[in-house]
């Protein structure tokens, strides 16, 4: 069997790719620039682009399961292509969908939805891997400056969002489900700097801004009025599901999911001062 990997340069793609070749399938990966997609050995990487769907038509040939995103172009914009992906797909003989889900419902989960193609939506909170956001202040100021520091998150290792993508491309009895994916526990921006600092061998800082100098901060840096209003609220009013432990990893998978304190050691050379 054949799984074709779109996004697969991305943060969750490369896992979803990763886990795939744990299990010894045969895995195709999708960019528009084959020669910096950087994939492991034996991952056949394959041109094409969302937004024209009519350049997935070789890259689905022979492909039992299809893992989608959402999103598409230079801006991310969300993709208006999905009845003609989904029809492609069908066309094609593709058995089974994973769409990664960004946040809300899209043009693109809608056409899976309806489609004819047995399904399989994985939503992940916040992934782990955003804490690299935090890497040159804590590299070069040894302190992290965050708004609405006691704000809890279920954060989740990227690894495992692509293990439950990789089960459910790979096995039977996971069509029609909706996999809500969190990690093991509910950490505070307190704890997540705590185990940072744990990590790399020492103390990090934590200054707690304002909502007012956040906004202006991300201002700054050049986010649209809309995301900086997005930003805000979903940083002072988390939702429930951003914030509650649910065992899908373990379930799914059959192994618990990933610590924080994990994915820190793995990736605390990112956090340490460079000579």
């Amino acid at each position: 069997m054949t799984f074709l990997v779109t996004g697969a340069t991305g943060t969750v793609g490369r896992q979803v790719v990763a886990e795939l070749l744990r299990r010894g399938e045969r895995v195709r990966a999708l960019t528009r620039d084959p020669a910096k997609a950087d994939l492991p050995a034996g991952v056949e990487t394959v041109r094409g682009d969302l937004t024209d769907p009519e350049t997935l038509v070789p890259a689905l040939e022979g492909v039992t399961g299809l893992h989608l995103i959402t999103f598409g172009g230079a801006y991310f914009a969300p993709l208006t292509t999905g009845p003609e992906i989904v029809a492609l797909a069908a066309k094609a003989g593709v058995r089974r969908i994973t769409v990664l889900n960004g946040g809300g419902p899209t043009p693109l989960q809608d056409a899976v939805e309806a489609g004819d193609v047995d399904w399989t939506l994985v939503m992940p909170v916040e992934f782990m891997a955003n804490t690299l956001e935090w890497a040159e202040a804590i590299r070069t100021q040894d302190e992290v400056a965050e708004p609405f520091v006691d704000r809890v998150s279920a954060m989740v290792h990227e690894a495992d969002i692509g293990a439950v993508a990789a089960v459910a491309l790979a096995e039977d009895g996971h069509a029609g489900r909706t996999y809500l994916i969190t990690g093991p526990e509910a950490l505070t921006v307190r704890d997540k700097v705590r185990v940072l600092a744990a990590a790399r061998g020492r103390e990090i800082g934590l200054t707690e801004l304002s909502a007012e100098q956040a906004a202006e901060r991300w201002r700054r840096a050049g986010t649209d009025p809309e995301t900086v209003a997005f930003l805000l609220d979903v940083y002072g009013n988390t939702p429930p599901e951003g914030r509650t432990v649910v065992d899908t990893v373990e379930r799914v998978t059959g192994r618990p999911a990933r610590t924080f304190a994990e994915w820190a050691a793995d990736h605390a050379e990112s956090f340490r001062v460079r000579d």
